[in-house]
């Protein structure tokens, strides 16, 4: 089916019983259209603690999936339903496009209207810290970027003098000029008691720096 724009309070809300989605806000993302689309909702209950809900009925396994997330759920709530879903797809074994992507669906507030983050390669790993994080077969100067749980962002880089550090997710663009010249494979890991808005916040930033020699790596790394 195609995707055709709509108001955010039909995104919002689930047809079948007009439960709330407050997704999670970026601004001038990258993507602004999708087509051939179904969705899933995860929903947030405030009620309820740790309550998450996973709305998956809709979905096709040929289309393009959008996954409408809540932005107030943590991570430790999201991701394993995520998961889930990404399982599902991967593992179809009819009715299976392979060109189909998954993306998170968003609010962009620079055009008030729907933005989107590709996420289709992730692959979502639980770490214990402490524990070496895999490099990358190619990859001979790795650096770490980790959110953490104050909202803090820790720096891991061998290739610089200030080897660890710490800094805001607003100052990480000058930082991640230097790791682009520095690296050639960023790692990623989360604290898993962030919220999904935060975890948004930051793959929005990644997604519009214009990187020349590093890549993120597709595993990202979930943390107690």
């Amino acid at each position: 089916m195609k995707y055709i724009f709509v108001s955010l309070i039909l995104i919002f809300c689930s047809c079948s019983n007009e439960k709330i989605v407050q997704l999670p806000e970026i601004s001038n993302s990258n993507i602004t259209e999708v087509i051939d689309v179904s969705a899933a909702y995860l929903f947030y209950n405030e009620t309820v603690a740790d309550s998450v809900e996973l709305n998956r009925k809709n979905l096709i396994g040929t289309t393009n999936w959008l996954v409408n997330v809540d932005k107030r759920l943590t991570l430790n709530q999201a991701i394993p339903k995520i998961k889930f879903l990404q399982d599902k797809k991967r593992n179809a074994e009819m009715h299976k496009n392979e060109a189909a992507k998954n993306y998170y669906t968003c609010h962009d507030t620079s055009i008030s209207n729907l933005g989107f983050i590709e996420f289709t390669d992730v692959i979502y790993r639980d770490w214990i810290p402490g524990e070496s994080i895999p490099k990358l077969d190619s990859s001979n100067h790795p650096a770490t970027i980790g959110y953490q749980f104050d909202g803090s962002i820790r720096i891991l880089n061998p290739d610089t003098e200030a080897m660890h550090f710490e800094t805001t997710l607003e100052e990480l663009t000058e930082h991640l000029k230097t790791m682009d010249s520095l690296n050639d494979v960023i790692h990623l890991n989360f604290d898993r008691s962030i919220s999904f808005q935060q975890y948004i916040s930051l793959k929005s930033k990644l997604a519009k720096f214009k990187f020349k020699h590093a890549k993120i790596a597709n595993e990202e790394f979930i943390f107690n």
